[in-house]
Parts: structure tokens; sequence; C-alpha cells
């Protein structure tokens, strides 16, 4: 059987948006998306029609750009199609360009890769992966890298047997909600 990625559509939002909601459950943390499909659809594609009858106290800015600095979106998805049931999805990778100063290079960073159970040992997350290598080569980009849990024995066997290793000499630090806001009022 032939995987089959492709870029994701507006049309894939909703799905995707639910299979978001699938990895949090998965990685024990169904109460912490508070992401809509609205912001999604934002964030991958800016102004879409799907959306335009929003008002403009609605989470879709009213110029219809993306919430970056430039107006512009900045994340990108691939996606799988469920060859099962037409419009859904069997999976997804979900990512955006970081940025070496010491290669002097763009990089890829994966934020989510999620393939429904039901999908999974068919060689469908490989192929995600194997399409998001192939987007650094073919910018000349100098790196490709993403977070796992600790816990997921089976995700890390997998990256391993690909060639991945683990940065364990790097601690992950995050600011977020009234943490964020104490340090941007500072």
């Amino acid at each position: 059987m032939t995987t089959s990625v492709r870029e994701a559509t507006p049309e894939d939002v909703a799905e995707m948006h639910a299979m978001i909601n699938e990895l949090a459950e998965y990685e024990k943390a169904p109460d912490e998306v508070i992401a809509t499909e609205e912001q999604l659809m934002m964030a991958l594609f800016g102004s879409s029609s799907m959306f335009e009858e929003y008002d403009q106290h609605d989470s879709i800015s009213p110029s219809g750009t993306a919430n970056t600095p430039t107006g512009h979106p900045a994340l990108y998805a691939f996606v799988i199609d469920d060859s099962t049931q037409e419009g859904k999805l069997a999976g997804m990778a979900i990512w955006f360009l970081n940025y070496s100063t010491w290669h002097g290079k763009h990089g890829v960073y994966l934020e989510d890769l999620f393939i429904r159970p039901q999908f999974r040992s068919q060689g469908m997350g490989k192929a995600l992966l194997v399409r998001l290598a192939q987007v650094c080569t073919e910018n000349d980009y100098s790196r490709f890298q993403w977070w796992v849990l600790d816990w997921n024995d089976s995700a890390i066997e997998v990256y391993r047997a690909m060639g991945a290793i683990p940065m364990d000499e790097w601690t992950i630090y995050r600011v977020e909600g009234d943490a964020l806001n104490r340090l941007a009022n500072n």
C-alpha cells in the first residue's frame, strides 16, 4: 500500500482540530487544548471564505490576516487521507520554520505528528517524517527537530531507528499564562 502525503487544505481543518484533541488525549492532557478550529484556520491559511461570516469580535482578525508580524501564515501542515472514508484523515504533521544562528539557515520544527490508532504501524508516521526531511533537503535547511514525551517509548524507538538523536543536554523552558503576562509587563 502506498501512503500519499499531501499539503493540508482549509477543508482539512476540522479533522485536524479533532486530531489535535485526540493527540492531547493520548498525551494525557485532554483539558489543555484551548485552540479553536478558527485559530487553526487562521494560523495555517490566513483569510478563508469558510470564515468570512464571522463578526469583528470573533477570534479571526477582521482583516483576514494571520496573527503574525507580517500577517502571513507561518504554520504548515501535511496530511494523509483515510482511504476508507472520504473527508476523513488518517494522520497529520503540523510544522513551522525555525532558524539556526550557528548554521545561518532555517530548519523545520515539527509541532505535532499524529496518526490515528487504527492506522498506526502502516508507515504513515514515517511517510510524514520523510516528507518533512525532504522539505529540509529541497530548501537547504540544516536540521529537522521535534520533541517527544520521555514516556513514549514506541515513538522514541522509531525515531532512533531513523537516525534521530536525543538532545539530552538541553533543558526546555517555557513561559505562559500569568507568568508570560508578568514578564511582558516588566
